[in-house]
């Protein structure tokens, strides 16, 4: 029996994650890991969301990705923390601009909306949790 095929983006992550684990404790570039993998940029992106996705939970190798490195494979939880808290600030300041440039507008104009107080109270509150986790 022929076996299955393996997801292309299941092989560009082994591609991916064998030339940062190689790299190690070193960090790649997309350009690094382009060259390192001989796959195309949008394949290495492919293959750093597959990580991201399932490899790096099935291996216990959290991926992480700084400006001055690039993306690696850290075994220093306070890197983890660090990256962790730059994208929960990241997620905090699309939503506050989402609120404050769509819905705060809205509520304005239309104060008896339903649905944008109910999407405002909501997301106040998830907007509060973000300001504690960058913290």
């Amino acid at each position: 029996m022929p076996r299955a095929a393996r997801p292309l983006a299941e092989h560009y992550g082994d591609l991916v994650r064998a030339s940062l684990i190689e790299a190690r404790p070193a960090g790649l570039h997309t350009r690094q890991l382009v060259a390192a993998t001989r796959l195309k940029k949008s394949q290495v992106v492919l293959g750093v969301r597959q990580i991201r996705d399932v490899a790096a939970a099935e291996h216990l190798t959290p991926i992480i990705y700084t400006r001055k490195d690039g993306y690696l494979f850290s075994d220093d939880p306070a890197d983890w923390i660090e990256y962790e808290k730059r994208q929960f600030r990241e997620i905090l300041g699309r939503l506050t601009r989402m609120i404050t440039g769509t819905l705060d507008p809205r509520l304005a104009r239309y104060p008896d909306d339903e649905w944008a107080r109910l999407a405002v109270a909501q997301l106040t509150g998830v907007r509060a949790t973000l300001a504690q986790l960058t913290k």
